[in-house]
């Protein structure tokens, strides 16, 4: 079955947009560390070295990162003084970028793939995924009902897992996923 692979940002904006992989936190230690929380399921892209940009298009390059404790140190900045100021920063990279980063497995797609791709069932268009929200470990797409099923009465928006038995595959050539079941999830929604 195939799987969304998560880059999360706001996976409505267009692909030439930033995407949002990480927010700094406050500072720990005195050599200018940051706990940092990241956006994104990819975390072999927090390297020391690794450039990102914040909301006002500066470069912040990682100097130190430590993964398992959720900590990074940015060039130049050696003290938590100094740290202080790029407290709740949020660092952001671009689809280019996280494309040659980020290695996908066999089956599985970024979310900003996803957004956009239509639903078919049975060769009927139920409607167009709006956007994913992840619940516990499941992922759900959200999705904008087509314009033909509301005019007969179905509810503008549904949820429904991204997994098996509902979604039977994924084509991101054609903006396309084939699922089962979903109208029935539609009319009880």
């Amino acid at each position: 079955m195939a799987k969304v692979t998560v880059l999360m940002s706001n996976p409505l904006e267009h692909t030439t947009s930033p995407l949002h992989v990480a927010t700094l936190g406050r500072t720990i230690g005195l050599k200018g560390d940051m706990n940092f929380i990241q956006k994104t399921d990819f975390p072999e892209q927090f390297v020391p070295g690794a450039r990102f940009r914040d909301i006002q298009n500066n470069t912040i390059i990682l100097e130190y990162v430590d993964l398992e404790r959720n900590l990074v140190r940015i060039s130049g900045v050696n003290t938590p003084e100094a740290a202080k100021c790029y407290v709740n920063r949020k660092l952001f990279t671009s689809y280019e970028q996280t494309r040659q980063q980020c290695h996908l497995k066999e089956g599985e797609f970024f979310w900003f793939d996803i957004i956009g791709c239509r639903l078919i069932e049975s060769g009927r268009v139920l409607g167009t995924v709006k956007d994913i929200d992840r619940f516990g470990a499941v992922d759900y797409l959200r999705v904008s009902t087509a314009s033909a099923l509301i005019a007969e009465g179905e509810v503008k928006e549904f949820l429904l897992p991204y997994q098996m038995p509902f979604v039977l595959s994924t084509d991101i050539a054609h903006q396309h996923i084939t699922v089962s079941g979903a109208y029935d999830i539609l009319q009880a929604s």
